[in-house]
């Protein structure tokens, strides 16, 4: 059975945030940008433990997807069933707070 994945109010407002600014240069390349965070999760809801634990938090609840140039931070819960995405950040900038 899937996991139901699910999008934090924070994560929506990252990948918006990110298109905004690559499509002040080229909309284009922001629709491009879009697409790709959806089609790095998209898998997640069938294998939830296929991202890396995020070395900064130690916590294997808490695991990431990089999809260059971001880090795609999410929450595995198995008791819950669920796979929530918790932030999108440009990889250089480091770990996000996920609070």
């Amino acid at each position: 059975m899937a996991f139901k994945l699910i999008w934090s109010p924070s994560a929506r407002f990252d990948l918006k945030d990110i298109a905004g600014f690559i499509a002040e240069d080229s909309p284009f390349a922001a629709e491009r940008f879009v697409r790709s965070p959806f089609q790095a999760v998209e898998r997640l809801a069938d294998f939830p433990e296929t991202g890396r634990i995020v070395p900064e938090f130690g916590d294997s609840t808490i695991r990431e997807k990089i999809r260059k140039p971001c880090r795609i931070v999410y929450r595995a819960d198995r008791r819950k069933r669920t796979v929530e995405i918790a932030r999108i950040s440009h990889a250089a900038r480091g770990a996000p707070d996920i609070q």
